[in-house]
């Protein structure tokens, strides 16, 4: 099944239109609702993937009112639906840091009316984005947990995302030089691996003498592989944890 959506939505008609459409590209609509309270509740009890959010609903509360609350409470990214392009409008919106895609020169807004190719092209993009940013986060909260020691972390493959100052000393490589690259390439006790196979090579950092070699001296290290793990328990990346032998 596909990404799970929201419609938030005052217009009976034209949220049956949006479910229609999404549900012609294969998104699943979870629930449509009317109101910026019942939005947030909802958004809470059934966790969508992404939220379409129309800003003029029913009730006291709009739709960027609600759509902060429900970035802040829950980090689910939201697309505004609207036909009101007035500059305070466009500023309130992206005030929430919305996750909308810039369409039609309206910052952060989808007009209405619009193209079912722009709303799909919108939702890919939005959802593409936020997963980046939340595996980035994530990779940094890991991090932070080796303040004291040298840190490299991957994606699931073994391909450098970052790597920290004392990482960087010690291989004597520069994150921008080798970001993309794999482990295996850049931290020398692995030279010899073709491929990235993390049981191997947990197995061969426990079980070796594991030594950073450089023109002018060896480095002697002790070193940890973890695998980080996603909200659902998935592998969403490494982290090599190493530090000097003295």
């Amino acid at each position: 099944m596909g990404p799970k959506i929201l419609v938030v939505e005052d217009e009976r008609i034209t949220a049956e239109d949006i479910k229609s459409g999404l549900e012609s590209e294969g998104y699943q609509v979870l629930a449509m609702i009317s109101t910026g309270k019942e939005a947030i509740e909802m958004a809470g009890k059934l966790q969508p993937d992404l939220v379409l959010m129309d800003i003029k609903l029913k009730g006291k509360m709009d739709g960027i009112e609600a759509a902060g609350q429900i970035k802040l409470l829950y980090d689910i990214p939201v697309i505004y639906l609207t036909a009101y392009s007035d500059e305070y409008t466009v500023k309130r919106a992206n005030s929430t840091d919305n996750s909308g895609l810039i369409l039609k020169e309206d910052a952060g807004l989808i007009k209405k009316p619009f193209e079912e190719s722009e709303l799909r092209s919108a939702i890919e993009i939005t959802l593409y984005r936020h997963k980046i940013e939340k595996d980035h986060d994530l990779l940094l909260s890991e991090m932070l947990k080796y303040l004291n020691e040298a840190v490299i972390a991957t994606n699931p493959e073994g391909l450098i995302k970052l790597m920290n100052t004392s990482a960087e000393t010690l291989t004597g490589c520069k994150l921008n030089d080798v970001i993309g690259n794999s482990l295996t390439e850049v931290f020398t006790p692995l030279n010899d691996f073709e491929t990235f196979n993390c049981e191997e090579i947990k197995k061969f950092l426990q079980n070796n003498e594991n030594i950073i070699k450089s023109s002018d001296h060896d480095t002697p290290v002790q070193c940890n592989l973890n695998v980080i793990q996603d909200d659902k328990g998935q592998a969403n990346g490494f982290i090599l944890v190493f530090k000097q032998i003295k």
